[in-house]
Order: structure tokens, then sequence, then C-alpha cells
């Protein structure tokens, strides 16, 4: 599997700032077949950095209505990606 393929898009909300702040890590969201190993081998070939830790959550698709109709959104994975102090992933600076 490519690395491009594997990280889907960057998670930006207040509570991935404060952690990428307090404890250097970066949260992505990434396909959910991805394993932990492909997760930190692609970040580290994509951003140039290395990774310490990857904690993956599946997260469940919420419930949304339209009128009577119920619906899902799709279930999605996120990984929490902990890098070793000085690194950066450029992506998120001046966010």
């Amino acid at each position: 599997m490519d690395a491009r393929q594997i990280i889907i898009e960057p998670i930006v909300t207040e509570k991935s700032t404060l952690a990428r702040e307090s404890r250097n890590a970066y949260s992505f969201k990434v396909k959910p077949a991805a394993t932990k190993h492909q997760i930190a081998k692609a970040v580290e070939e994509i951003f140039s950095v290395t990774v310490l830790a990857v904690h993956t959550i599946r997260m469940d698709g919420k419930l949304k209505r339209m009128g009577r109709f119920a619906g899902r959104r799709s279930s999605w994975k996120k990984a929490v990606v902990t890098l070793k102090k000085g690194d950066t992933v450029e992506f998120f600076e001046g966010v």
C-alpha cells in the first residue's frame, strides 16, 4: 500500500492542537484497513520524522436524520501519532 493512500487527511481540532503542543502528538484520518506499523512507516516516509508511538481508534459514524428518514455517516479510523521531541509536521505549523 502506498503511504499517501494510508494517510487520508489530518485532523485539526482544539483537542488535537493541545495534544500537538503538549505531547508532540498529531492526529490523522487513516484508511480503516491500515495497521499501526503501516501508519508509522507512512508518516515517517511522507513527513521525514521519527515516530515513537501510534494509537488507533475506530470512530463510529454518527446517526443523522433528514426529516423522518434516519441514516448514518460512514465509520472511519483515527490515528494519533507521537513523534520524537524536536520533530514537527510542517503541515500543522501556523494552524
